[in-house]
């Protein structure tokens, strides 16, 4: 995505007051700031880069059994 879909808005004065993005733009500024957070905790960039090499998982039925929830998927 360009530069050319951001657009600028400004006052009387031509000062730049505000931006608007395109919303898959704004996602992904959004997922990058989310990430660069969770980074910050050595814990929670341990677990991340964990679950990153991660291969084996659960079903999703076991995962919402363990935790105790009641979830109705209409999967049958």
């Amino acid at each position: 995505m360009s530069d050319s879909h951001v657009q600028y808005i400004s006052d009387g004065q031509g000062d730049v007051t505000g931006v608007i993005l395109p919303i898959q733009l704004w996602r992904d500024i959004l997922s990058e700031l989310e990430m660069q957070h969770l980074f910050k905790s050595d814990t929670m960039r341990q677990r991340l880069l964990e679950a990153k090499k991660r291969t084996a998982g659960i079903p999703l039925s076991s995962a919402i059994t363990d935790l105790g929830l009641v979830i109705d998927l209409g999967l049958e």
